[in-house]
């Protein structure tokens, strides 16, 4: 767990980010760095050097909707709208707003185009919570 001044330094930096670009939410923030912790966790250390292995666009934004999908149920495209996250891209500029700001490291061959749209959100939300919401449509 951070110490204060580790989380106080955080949420300055998100806050500098946000002075530049005010497209996402702040939370949009933090949940990427929260859904890194967890991509680095599921997929382990590098089996060569034991150290944690990079995690590409890719593989983040797989993780990001499984993260999305476990953490916020059947309301997680509603929580990513509001954060004004709408497709992989704009989790690309997340990430890349993060390099900026020197919370995250990048190798030369990551790119914004590693967050090119490869799924539906809106679709992968919804078929992995169908029944939850026909169970809640059936309520009413």
């Amino acid at each position: 767990m951070a110490s204060a001044t580790d989380q106080d330094l955080l949420e300055e930096r998100i806050l500098t980010i946000r002075r530049r670009d005010r497209r996402f939410s702040s939370q949009a923030y933090f949940f990427v760095l929260d859904a890194l912790d967890y991509t680095m966790s599921r997929l382990g250390k590098d089996a060569l050097t034991g150290e944690d292995r990079h995690v590409g666009g890719r593989e983040l934004l797989v993780c990001i909707k499984d993260y999305a999908a476990d953490h916020f149920g059947p309301m997680a495209q509603m929580v990513f709208d509001r954060w004004g996250v709408h497709a992989g891209e704009d989790f690309g500029e997340v990430v890349f707003n993060l390099i900026d700001a020197e919370l995250l490291s990048r190798r030369p061959s990551d790119s914004r185009l590693d967050f090119a749209e490869t799924f539906d959100f809106v679709e992968t939300f919804r078929e992995k919570h169908r029944l939850s919401l026909e169970r809640i449509a059936e309520r009413r």
